[in-house]
């Protein structure tokens, strides 16, 4: 458990492939100004992590909402409803789907009137791709949180780090950060999707400018200069030019 800034915490977790590959996966834990918690991301905290939780949220009571961001991140929904079971809970509508048995807000996070209830946050979604698509291996989009008060950015798949794992971490640099390599699969299969996708991506990088943080699903937490965020996310879009490109060629 990481505290990023007095109101932001980062908590990695495990996410093991057959049972062997432990690729990780993570939730955010943010004090909002009224002084409750919203968690991002649902994750079955454990141990210390899970004691430094409940020591700070009042074993769980402070805990008012519960947002998961990502509709292919479902498999810890539950254990997070069991760490906070009378917070709001809300997903996206693959979410409902796929745990119906859960609680769940009527409203689902990727509409814009959702993401309008959270002060202490803003969202975004990334133009001209499903976010959900047939591939279930495509997990190119998601909704993208950033925490008002200290800029820091919360993303599942969409923007990636790579960084190696456990002690190797502290000997071989991160990457920077790059786009979902399966993202070319997520692109819309319509004229202007790679368009909307390039226009998105360039609007995002200047909003969010001087984002100190990025928490990336499966790999790490990215610390960046006060340009870092605008030229690593310009710097990602150049890295998947040929792909836009293929795209428009296609569809045009």
């Amino acid at each position: 458990m990481q505290q990023l800034h007095e109101n932001f915490w980062n908590i990695r977790g495990s996410f093991k492939i057959a049972k062997i590959f432990d690729i990780g996966t993570q939730t955010s834990l943010v004090r909002k100004r009224d002084g409750s918690f919203i968690l991002i991301d649902s994750y079955g905290v454990a141990g210390s992590d899970r004691e430094k939780v409940l020591g700070l949220t009042d074993n769980g009571a402070a805990i008012d909402t519960i947002i998961n961001v990502h509709p292919f991140h479902t498999l810890h929904c539950a254990a997070a409803h069991g760490l906070a079971p009378h917070a709001r809970l809300f997903g996206t509508r693959r979410h409902h789907e796929k745990a119906p048995e859960l609680p769940w807000e009527q409203a689902v996070i990727e509409d814009a009137e959702t993401q309008a209830q959270f002060n202490d946050l803003e969202f975004s979604i990334p133009a001209g791709l499903d976010l959900v698509t047939n591939d279930k291996r495509v997990h190119a989009a998601s909704v993208l949180v950033r925490h008002r008060q200290s800029g820091i950015v919360h993303v599942d798949d969409t923007l990636m780090v790579l960084a190696a794992p456990g002690a190797l971490g502290r000997i071989f640099p991160q990457s920077r950060l790059h786009f979902h390599p399966m993202l070319g699969k997520a692109l819309q299969h319509r004229p202007g999707a790679a368009d909307a996708f390039i226009a998105w991506a360039q609007e995002l990088a200047e909003r969010w400018y001087g984002a100190p943080y990025v928490c990336a699903a499966h790999s790490a937490v990215r610390h960046l200069p006060t340009d870092g965020w605008r030229t690593e996310v310009t710097a990602a879009l150049a890295g998947i030019w040929s792909t836009l490109q293929q795209h428009r060629t296609r569809y045009g």
